[in-house]
Order: structure tokens, then sequence, then C-alpha cells
């Protein structure tokens, strides 16, 4: 599983110009699977995540994690972060996962993530939309779950 993670002041997302999920102060996360995952992955990237000390203390140093603010995140599920750009100019997408395994995938970081204490807003699986970030820092963060890099 992929990661794109973003610290963020507000994020939003909407659908047919519909807002269907909404945060404030948090992590808005594009997140991408591949066919080889497993519940394995979605642990590893829900405790890393909730975990990332990527907030400013009272010094003004990331010594915070989204736990440890009371933080809000925003999950958008996006096939796209397997696009394979080394050969040619059209991405290659082979490495993503189909969608019932990504949907399943996706819905228990969702879930685990909600376990972990953490308020969870979503966008709408395989949906065209649109997402609002007010990216704080700014602070973006890669993370694989295979730790490819």
């Amino acid at each position: 599983m992929r990661a794109v993670v973003q610290r963020v002041s507000a994020s939003s997302v909407s659908v047919d110009n519909e807002v269907v999920g909404k945060i404030d102060k948090g992590l808005m996360v594009l997140l991408g699977v591949t066919h080889d995952d497993t519940q394995a992955d979605v642990k590893y990237l829900v405790e890393k995540i909730s975990n990332l000390r990527i907030f400013e203390d009272e010094q003004e140093k990331m010594n915070l994690s989204l736990l440890d603010i009371g933080g809000e995140l925003l999950a958008i599920s996006q096939f796209t972060l397997y696009g394979d750009c080394r050969k040619g100019r059209r991405p290659n997408f082979t490495e993503a996962a189909k969608p019932d395994m990504a949907n399943e995938l996706y819905e228990k970081f969702v879930s685990q993530a909600k376990d972990a204490g953490i308020k969870v807003q979503t966008g709408s699986f395989g949906a065209h939309m649109v997402v609002d970030i007010v990216n704080d820092g700014p602070v973006t963060i890669i993370i694989d779950s295979k730790k490819n890099f």
C-alpha cells in the first residue's frame, strides 16, 4: 500500500458538487492499494500514519502525532499512486489492485483508523472526486508499506 500524507489545517472532498467528507486540523491521506497487499499492510500504514510525528509542539518542532493532537483524518482512495511512468507517456496501472480488493483494504484502513480513536472522514470509492486541501507547512510525506522508498 502507498500513502501520500499531507498535514492540513482543513481538507474536504466533494462528489457531484456535494461535500462527502470534511476535516479540520489533521491529515489528508491519499491511499493506493496494489494486488499483493494484505491486512499486514493495512496495519502497518494505520500505525505509521497515526503515530507519525509531523505536528509541531510548543517549541515548534515536529514532535507530535495525529493521536497526540486529537486531529482528524480524511482518507481518499487513489489507484493512480500505482501509476508506472517509466516507459512512454501514458501511466501503466497494472500494479494497482482490482477495485473489489482495493475497496476491501481501503475500508479496513478506515475501520482500523477509527478503532485507533481517530475521527475519520472519507471520499467515495471509485467516484470522480474533487479534493480541497489546505496544506499546513507544507508538509507532505510518502509512505510505502513494502518500504520501497
